[in-house]
C-alpha cells in the first residue's frame, strides 16, 4: 500500500436485526488492525469513529428518503452522509481509507464518499444480495438494501443516496451469493450488476471468479472500492455475523481472493477504498471472525507469503 491508511470505525447496528455488530470495529481493532498493517509496510492512523445514533433512543419507523417496510431509514440517511463526507476527506488527502463496520448499511456511505468524483468500480463480496428495496424487503433491515440504495434502486432512485452514474451497474459485481430474497433475485435478474453465486465459485474456482470479476469492475473506471461483508465466509470460518449462511467461501479462498485484488487493484494503485462489515462479536469465538478480518485485509493490502 502506497498511501497511508485511514482507519473510520462506524458502530452501526441500525440496519440488523441481532445487536451487536455496533462493537465490531473495537473487535477488529483489538484484533490487531494496526500492528499487522504495520508488518507489511502499511502506515496505519485510526481517526476514530464517526458517530452514530443509539437505536433505543429513535423510532424505527420514522420514515426517511423512501418509504415502505425499511427500519431507521432517516438514520441511515444521516449516517450515511457523515461517512461519504469524512471519506471523501481521507481520499482528498491522499490516503486510503479503510471502514470498519457495523452493518452493511455503512458501504452506503463509504462507496458514497469514494466514489463522489470518480468512476468507482464496486466488488462485493457478501452471502448476500443486499438488492432490497423498502418495498421488496421481509425483514425492513436496511443492511439488505445496502448495494440498492447505492445504486438508486427502486425508491432510491433520484435520491441523495445514490452515487450513481459514478457507481455504473456493469461495474458491479458481487461474488458469494447464496441466500437472495425473492423481490431481489428478480432485481439482480433484470441489473446490469454481475452476481456469481457459490455454484458458480464451486464449479470454477474462487481465482477464476475474482478475476473475471475484476475484469467487470475495473473496465472503463477510474478505481474500485471493495466492500467485505464477513458473512461471506462459510460460519465454521468465521462464527460472529449476525446472518450467517452454511456453504461460504474456506480461509483458504478468502485469503486467495485478496489476493488477486492486492494483485491487480493494490499494486497497480487501483484500491481506492474497503470496507470490513457485520463482525458481530457477541456471537463470535474468542474474538475469531475479527482477528480473520483483519488478516484479510492485510492480504488485500499487500501481504505475502514469499
Amino acid at each position: 500500500m502506497d498511501r497511508p491508511v485511514r482507519v473510520l470505525g462506524v458502530p452501526m447496528d441500525l440496519g440488523a436485526d441481532r445487536r451487536g455488530v455496533d462493537m465490531g470495529p473495537s473487535a477488529i481493532r483489538y484484533a490487531g488492525l494496526a500492528e499487522t498493517l504495520a508488518d507489511i509496510g502499511a502506515s496505519c492512523l485510526d481517526a476514530g469513529d464517526v458517530t452514530v445514533p443509539r437505536p433505543e433512543a429513535r423510532d424505527p419507523d420514522a420514515g426517511g428518503p423512501a418509504t415502505g417496510d425499511a427500519k431507521f431509514l432517516a438514520e441511515t440517511e444521516t449516517v450515511s452522509r457523515r461517512l461519504a463526507d469524512r471519506v471523501a476527506g481521507v481520499v482528498a488527502d491522499g490516503e486510503f481509507p479503510l471502514v470498519l463496520g457495523g452493518d452493511h448499511s455503512v458501504a452506503i456511505g463509504s462507496v458514497g464518499g469514494v466514489a463522489r468524483d470518480h468512476r468507482t468500480g464496486l466488488l462485493w463480496f457478501d452471502a448476500h444480495g443486499d438488492y432490497n428495496t423498502p418495498t421488496t424487503t421481509p425483514s425492513g433491515n436496511v443492511h439488505g438494501m445496502s448495494l440498492a440504495a447505492l445504486l438508486g434502486v427502486g425508491e432510491f432512485a433520484d435520491t441523495d443516496w445514490a452515487p450513481a452514474p459514478t457507481v455504473p451497474e456493469e461495474n458491479v459485481a458481487i461474488i458469494g451469493l447464496r441466500e437472495i430474497d425473492d423481490g431481489e433475485r428478480e432485481g439482480l435478474r433484470e441489473s446490469d450488476v454481475t452476481a456469481y453465486t457459490m455454484s458458480d465459485v464451486d464449479a470454477r474456482g474462487v481465482t477464476t471468479v475474482v478475476a473475471e470479476a475484476l475484469d467487470t469492475v475495473t473496465d472503463g473506471t477510474d478505481g474500485v472500492h471493495v466492500s467485505l461483508d464477513l458473512d461471506w465466509l462459510d460460519p465454521t470460518e468465521a462464527p460472529g455475523v449476525g446472518t450467517p449462511v452454511r456453504g461460504g467461501v474456506s480461509y483458504r479462498e478468502a485469503h486467495a481472493a485478496m489476493e488477486r485484488v492486492a494483485a491487480r487493484l493494490t499494486d497497480a494503485g487501483m484500491l481506492r477504498g474497503f470496507d470490513l462489515v457485520e463482525v458481530n462479536p457477541i456471537l463470535d469465538q474468542h474474538n475469531r471472525t475479527a482477528e480473520l478480518a483483519v488478516e484479510l485485509a492485510a492480504s488485500a493490502l499487500g501481504k505475502r507469503i514469499l
